[in-house]
């Protein structure tokens, strides 16, 4: 159909899964010994958008286009129970995944409103 939708789908599940990481976090603050982790998602799209490199000066993609998230330990500076997690940080991210994710979920919405548009319009 339309090569948005795959992309779209990325970003969404790509969303969830740093949501329940991010909870996690959230989850275990209080826990001692508890290292925050987040999700670096370097190579989501890379299989869907392909750019072009006309130029040996170009930048090529480090990770070969995998598609999944690395869920990555934390090493910031520990608290005296050796917990990492800062509450502030943890709520921060989740709000900017939530826009994120609502955003996609927004164009999506639009996509198929347009699609059905034009079916129904035969």
């Amino acid at each position: 159909m339309d090569k948005s939708f795959g992309i779209l789908q990325k970003i969404i599940q790509s969303s969830n899964e740093r949501h329940k990481v991010i909870a996690s976090n959230i989850a275990n603050s209080d826990t001692p010994g508890y290292k925050a982790k987040d999700v670096k998602f370097t190579g989501v799209l890379n299989n869907e958008v392909k750019l072009l490199t006309t130029d040996p000066k170009h930048m090529k993609s480090k990770n070969g286009g995998k598609s999944g998230g690395e869920i990555i330990t934390e090493n910031d500076l520990t608290w005296g129970d050796r917990n990492n997690v800062e509450l502030d940080v943890e709520v921060a991210k989740m709000t900017e995944n939530s826009l994120r994710h609502d955003a996609a979920i927004r164009i999506l919405n639009s996509k198929i409103k347009m699609f059905r548009n034009a079916i129904s319009r035969r």
